[in-house]
């Protein structure tokens, strides 16, 4: 496979930064690289398609970009080129329950940025094109082929302009399609491959044999965690300044409080269920722990019916055992009001 533009540099202090990390890794749990980079390309090619594909869209040539959490536009989060290159490295992990042996991509700052993965559906292929991108290689030069390698850019007018791909990720799978059948037709790992192997990688896909071929691309995209600043207001009897916190999205607003140190338990509340005292036990039927949200409501999880039925007439309060901040990935602010029962 011809590509229409190719650019490739080596930056060799990120070269070092992924062989550390690799031998870091291989010294605490050793294992061959090569039979890793072996076992993971054949786990690849077991994969299988399962996102639903839109035939049409396909056929008209217009690309659709698949991602997990769709409540926000999940690329405002993205980093931009110069940063992704600092960012990306690579971690060999030993088999678990949960992943498979391989080595994997992942994000130097993990605190702060997370790797996420999307599916770009429907680039046609075309007689004599390629993917139209512009590779760069930030990490490599090992005799085994591994390295880290991700799109600059984008041919103008090549395959890939406009179907959701940018500058900054890294294409970890390529499989072939053709519209109307469930199954791939042949697919290649690129994942953590320095930028000989992902070009070797993707040349060995086999010939266009018909018009309604198109590809579907998994690739994994550096992102920043939204995060939510809350303000928590002290009833004025207490004589205490607010506290303001930060929040990543998906925290659950108790034990965040909890671990902040922030006063929670009301000694003026009953529990709901037994209507007696007692502090929260986070499991939703005393409604103790409960915060009065004077801004960022939108910035909260649904309450489950059990606690609509609880709070039914306290419509801005929630149970912060039950709240998760930052829901569906949104970011924003917030101001609290802990000890709801103490404001006049």
């Amino acid at each position: 496979m011809k590509f229409p533009s190719m650019t490739l540099l080596l930056v060799g202090a990120l070269a070092a930064s992924i062989s550390e990390e690799v031998e870091g890794f291989t010294a605490t749990n050793p294992v061959s690289l090569s039979s890793v980079y072996k076992s993971q390309q054949a786990r690849f090619h077991q994969l299988q398609s399962t996102a639903t594909r839109d035939d049409q869209k396909i056929n008209n040539g217009q690309g659709n970009t698949e991602s997990e959490e769709d409540r926000v536009d999940m690329n405002i989060y993205n980093l931009p080129l110069e940063q992704a290159i600092q960012e990306w490295t690579a971690n060999l992990v030993t088999e678990s329950a949960m992943v498979a042996e391989g080595i994997y991509l992942g994000a130097k700052s993990s605190r702060d940025v997370f790797v996420d993965t999307e599916r770009i559906i429907g680039i046609k292929r075309r007689q004599g094109q390629g993917l139209g991108i512009e590779l760069l290689e930030i990490a490599g030069g090992r005799e085994d082929g591994l390295g880290i390698t991700i799109v600059e850019g984008l041919v103008p007018g090549g395959a890939s302009e406009g179907r959701g791909l940018l500058p900054g990720d890294c294409i970890s799978k390529i499989a072939v399609h053709r519209t109307g059948q469930p199954d791939e037709i042949a697919s290649v790992a690129t994942e953590c491959l320095g930028w000989d192997a992902t070009v070797e990688a993707i040349g060995s896909l086999p010939a266009i044999e018909t018009p309604n071929e198109y590809l579907i691309l998994t690739i994994k995209r550096l992102r920043r965690k939204p995060k939510v600043t809350v303000n928590f207001q002290y009833p004025p009897d207490q004589g205490e300044e607010d506290t303001t916190i930060e929040l990543f999205a998906g925290e659950n607003l108790r034990r965040a409080m909890l671990v902040k140190g922030i006063k929670l338990n009301d000694p003026l509340s009953k529990r709901f269920d037994s209507g007696g005292s007692g502090d929260c036990g986070a499991e939703g039927t005393c409604a103790t722990c409960s915060v009065s949200v004077m801004e960022g409501m939108d910035l909260l999880n649904e309450p489950g019916l059990t606690e609509k039925q609880m709070l039914e007439n306290k419509p801005r309060w929630r149970m912060a055992c039950r709240a998760i901040v930052g829901y569906g990935m949104k970011e924003g602010k917030m101001t609290v009001r802990v000890n709801p029962r103490q404001w006049n």
